[in-house]
């Protein structure tokens, strides 16, 4: 079973570094043979493509239509792997992730999607409690959708895996969305070709930037309502994506 890290990158210069080193650590002398390593430059403007591009047995892929959809579906038409992990520029692998992820499937020949919940490294404690929280009350609203409504289940977008076969069996990711809704919609189709799984075992520490920027209530709210949007619509409520500082 080979793995396919698949990782977005537009303007990401002064992330992408660490990405790449948490990666390549976790992978080690255990997996060489086992695991590639993809970033697809999003239509940067600045070195992403450059400073990705210095590491050795990584490949970049140049995306230059703008938008997480579009780049992560760039990245999956390169990927040769039978698993495509879509880790994000400013994530950082925790330890024992790959392996965490290659028993996970080795396991269950049912599992099609495996997620686990963010770290945001960079705000305080009191954030990060109610953002655990704000995962808790996700998953019970999830587990609701996938075994009462049978509507869908739960991913975090940019910390999760799918199975390369079922990935091709609903066509890809959906082109339409660009930023928000993009982890649901591609949970709810998957959810109907096999197992998804959230496990609270597979955490990534990631950049709380956006948070920042937006605010924690307006993002809260704002990824709620696409939640909502996309399960009972299928396709985007919010289109449009402020750009954050970096």
């Amino acid at each position: 079973m080979k793995l396919s890290f698949v990782i977005p990158a537009h303007n990401e210069e002064k992330f992408i570094g660490e990405c790449l080193k948490s990666v390549l650590k976790e992978v080690g002398e255990k997996h060489p043979d086992r695991v590639e390593i993809i970033v697809v430059n999003n239509n940067s403007t600045d070195d992403t493509g450059k400073v990705a591009g210095a590491f050795k047995n990584v490949k970049v892929v140049d995306e230059t239509k703008k938008g997480l959809s579009a780049a992560r579906h760039a990245g999956y038409l390169a990927a040769t792997g039978d698993l495509i992990a879509n880790i994000d520029a400013d994530t950082v692998l925790t330890p024992g992730w790959i392996d965490k992820v290659f028993a996970a499937f080795e396991k269950n020949e049912k599992l099609v999607g495996f997620s686990g919940p963010y770290i945001y490294y960079d705000l305080s404690p009191l954030a990060n409690i109610g953002v655990r929280a704000f995962y808790y009350l996700g998953f019970l609203t999830s587990l609701a959708n996938r075994f009462i409504l049978n509507k869908g289940a739960m991913l975090q977008g940019g910390n999760f895996v799918v199975r390369r076969s079922a990935l091709d069996k609903i066509g890809g990711y959906n082109l339409e969305f660009e930023f928000y809704g993009e982890d649901t919609d591609i949970a709810r189709r998957l959810h109907t070709v096999g197992d998804v799984v959230f496990s609270f075992k597979l955490p990534m520490y990631t950049s709380g930037r956006r948070l920042q920027e937006e605010g924690v209530v307006t993002m809260g709210l704002k990824y709620g309502a696409n939640y909502v949007w996309t399960l009972v619509f299928k396709k985007p409520l919010t289109k449009k994506v402020k750009n954050i500082k970096k």
